[in-house]
């Protein structure tokens, strides 16, 4: 098993569920973004009273395996989804009022109204100046101004996304790569794919205050059509790895809970602090150092568990690559079972309505489940036969009635391609 080969390179959030706002377009690529892309455009100009500089989009992410390595330097098995984050954007023009001010606006507005907004100037702006939905852009604007030689200038950006919050598919990523990809070519800034998850990570881990790792922004970032991204997320070596799931009959359903969660609160980042308390314990800069049959009993019972599950799960991750490379791709259902176990015992990460929905769907038919995402809540993925999607999906919605919880939203995602200007 070895380490990602080199990526060959072609060229959350604020858009939950639908809210008066939203525009009718749907998801997808090609012509649907095409679509949608003029209807933001059109938007922009009603909200703004000019025409954008162009439109971009970024997508969310699942990720397929590797859940809890990336800030610990270890192997992630993403791929970015079609479900995305679209921005309008227009910079300002030095002659106009206010050329240091950032509006900014989303179809998504939470309290039922036509669009959620939000303001700010750029000088001075710092951690915890813009809240909500527009700490996702502001963060991006924040860590380019911190930039040599860039300067960032004020600008008009409307939002639109088909990405759940709260679902574990990384829909405050795709904000704010939508945005730094945007900003990226309008500046003519020439940063690589790889900077510009580094910046986004800066963005998320110092503006917005959650210590997320680097795979989210580099899945919405490297993602392609009908593959996964094997990523290295202590070097970002990248390889595209097939994921040909039409052609082996299957589909990846995801099953929103609907239990919401949020990486700035205390669970994801007392998870991390184990990892580097362990690691430091163990004399390691990370746990992505540590032998995978490394003696644990020097740590506390609680320690041992999370750096256990980390140790693992980077074998799965390694193990689940090596199946598809050989197109065994029904061959990965057995290890996303055993990434589930391992996050729901080890990491502790799980929770009632996601061990529902895995459970129910391996009864009734999918080859492998497993929640997905930063957990307490979010989504689980079900890899299942086409020929059971139904059985699966009604399944679960009757055990999530029976149960008497909310009903969870269930959806079929397809390996999309990255970010880019549509």
């Amino acid at each position: 098993m070895t380490a990602p080969r080199t990526h060959q390179q072609t060229t959350s959030p604020s858009t939950a569920r639908p809210g008066a706002g939203r525009l009718t377009g749907g998801q997808g690529a090609g012509g649907q973004d095409a679509a949608r892309a003029v209807e933001l455009a059109g938007r922009f100009a009603e909200v703004y009273g000019h025409a954008p500089d162009g439109v971009w989009r970024a997508p969310g992410r699942v990720n397929l395996i590797g859940e809890h390595t990336d800030y610990n330097d270890g192997f992630v098995l993403p791929f970015a989804i079609d479900r995305s984050a679209m921005v309008a954007v227009r910079l300002r023009r030095a002659s106009e009022p206010d050329p240091e001010v950032v509006e900014l606006a989303s179809t998504y507005a939470p309290d039922g109204g036509l669009l959620s907004r939000a303001r700010f100037r750029i000088p001075g702006l710092a951690p915890g100046a813009v809240g909500d939905w527009g700490a996702y852009p502001a963060g991006v604007v924040h860590v380019l101004g911190g930039l040599e030689a860039v300067q960032v200038p004020g600008l008009a950006l409307l939002l639109d996304s088909t990405v759940p919050v709260g679902a574990g598919l990384s829909s405050s990523h795709a904000v704010e790569v939508a945005t730094i990809v945007a900003l990226n070519d309008l500046l003519g800034l020439g940063l690589e794919r790889a900077a510009m998850a580094r910046l986004t990570q800066r963005a998320e881990n110092e503006f917005v205050g959650a210590p997320t790792g680097i795979m989210d922004q580099s899945a919405s970032l490297m993602g392609r059509t009908g593959a996964a991204l094997f990523l290295d997320c202590r070097t970002l070596a990248a390889e595209t790895v097939p994921l040909p799931l039409a052609e082996h009959g299957l589909a990846v359903l995801v099953i929103d809970t609907r239990v919401a969660h949020s990486h700035a609160d205390g669970g994801y980042g007392a998870r991390r602090a184990s990892c580097e308390a362990g690691a430091a314990t163990l004399g390691a800069a990370s746990l992505r150092e540590v032998p995978a049959d490394a003696d644990l009993s020097a740590l506390d019972a609680v320690t041992a568990r999370r750096v256990r599950h980390v140790l693992t799960e980077n074998a799965r991750v390694l193990a689940t690559v090596e199946r598809l490379r050989a197109g065994d791709v029904d061959g990965i259902g057995e290890l996303l079972v055993a990434s589930h176990t391992s996050l729901r015992e080890d990491y502790e990460v799980s929770c009632p309505e996601l061990d529902l929905a895995v459970d129910t769907a391996l009864a009734a038919g999918a080859i492998g489940a497993r929640m997905t995402g930063g957990g307490f809540g979010g989504s689980a993925i079900a890899l299942t036969p086409a020929t059971q999607e139904d059985q699966v999906r009604e399944a679960v919605l009757r055990n999530f009635v029976d149960a008497g919880l909310q009903t969870p939203e269930i959806f079929t995602v397809l390996p999309a391609d990255g970010a880019q200007r549509v």
